[in-house]
This record gives structure tokens, C-alpha cells and sequence, in this order.
């Protein structure tokens, strides 16, 4: 990554140099796309199942949308102005952020199933308003996480390629489209054949492959 912000950061490289500088930033998105759309199917894998499991609190209705949407909205907020903030302040560190990110997801990913029934149990005896409450600010922590990725590596990707635009622009693509395929795989096909709790751990394990390969191409400088 090194030489290509040098390249693009000297303006005596001239336009000879623009040609493989563009290239280069093409190879770095070309590596970090397919890991945001595994990061997006993995949230909406979670969002699918932890609105199942709500069901059994609430039963199926408006009560339990709400709460998994809201959570979902606000986490996707303040996760943006804390990532945006990180992003601030750790520059040299982007991809190393979103890495561990994606490692602390996994890891309440693998826990969601059992803190879930237990806030359940918890509540048991408590009004619907506190049961709601106690679950709202539950999954807040995943996806306030969730949310801090997309700016950390908008940061990351307008320093190589110089175009705040075509980074957002292709990330937010990147993320949308791996959220459509993880609603549909979860609906038609891993509930069917995983269930519900193997289905968010499938989702813990997509956040782990995303962190390893991050880890991976740091080693070697390949972002």
C-alpha cells in the first residue's frame, strides 16, 4: 500500500505514474469487496435470526420488528459516528480496525443465542416495555459495531484511490448487496437446513473468515 500512496501522494509522478496507481486501487478494492459483502450478509443473517428469537419473547408482532429494526437503525448510526471518529484518529490503522471488529461481531455473534434467552429469562416477570428495553440495548453492542465498519473502510479506501465518491459508492454497493444475499439465505435456505442457532453461528464464522483474511493481507501488505 505503501508505494501506491507515495504514487499518488507525489504530484511529480505525473500522469505516467496515474495508470498503475489506478491500478493498484483497483486491486485494493478488488481484494476488500468481497470481504464487505461477507461482513453484510453476516449482519443480515444476525438481523433475520435475532428477530426469530425475539418471537418467542414477543410473539410474532410489531413489537419484536420493532425492536430489531430500531436497535439495527440507531447500533448503524452510532457505529458510523464512532467509526468515523476511529477513522480520525487511527489513519494508519484502518484495516487493522476493521479486523478486530469484525472479531469482537463474531464474538457476540457466538454468544447472542444463549444472552438472548437469558435477558428472556431475566425479564421474565417484567413488563413488555422493560423486556423491551433490556433487548434493545442488548443487540445495540453488535450493531453499533456493524455500523462502525462501513466509514473505516471508506477512510481506507479514499486514501488509496483519491475519489470519495467511487469509494463510497462501491462499498455501500459491496454492503448491500452481501446484506440481499444473507436475508435470502437465511430465509430459503439455512433456517431450513441449519436452524436458527447454527445459522447465527454461521454468521459468527463468515465475521472470523473476514477478520483472518484481513489479517492475512496485512501480513503481506496487500491493502
Amino acid at each position: 500500500m505503501s508505494a501506491t500512496q507515495d504514487a499518488i501522494d507525489d504530484p511529480a509522478s505525473g500522469a505516467v505514474a496515474a495508470p498503475s496507481v489506478r491500478r493498484a486501487a483497483g486491486a485494493v478494492h478488488s481484494r476488500i469487496i468481497p470481504l464487505f459483502v461477507a461482513s453484510g450478509a453476516a449482519a443480515l443473517i444476525y438481523q433475520v435470526c435475532w428477530q426469530r428469537m425475539l418471537f418467542e419473547g414477543f410473539g410474532v408482532d410489531i413489537e419484536s420488528v420493532t425492536i430489531i429494526v430500531s436497535a439495527f437503525m440507531l447500533g448503524l448510526g452510532l457505529g458510523s459516528l464512532a467509526g468515523g471518529e476511529l477513522a480520525d484518529r487511527f489513519p494508519q490503522r484502518l484495516i487493522a480496525l476493521f479486523a478486530v471488529i469484525e472479531l469482537c461481531t463474531a464474538a457476540f455473534g457466538f454468544c447472542s443465542p444463549d444472552l438472548i434467552h437469558a435477558a428472556g429469562r431475566f425479564a421474565v416477570n417484567h413488563s413488555l416495555l422493560e423486556i423491551g428495553l433490556l433487548n434493545f440495548a442488548l443487540l445495540l453492542v453488535p450493531t453499533t459495531l456493524m455500523g462502525a465498519t462501513l466509514p473505516i473502510l471508506v477512510a481506507h479506501a479514499v486514501r488509496v484511490y483519491r475519489n470519495v465518491g467511487v469509494s463510497v459508492g462501491i462499498l455501500y454497493f459491496a454492503n448491500t448487496l452481501g446484506a440481499a444475499l444473507g436475508a435470502a439465505l437465511t430465509g430459503f435456505v439455512a433456517l431450513y437446513y441449519l436452524g436458527l442457532t447454527s445459522t447465527i453461528y454461521t454468521a459468527a464464522l463468515l465475521n472470523i473468515g473476514v477478520s483472518a483474511a484481513v489479517w492475512r493481507c496485512l501480513r503481506t501488505e496487500h491493502v
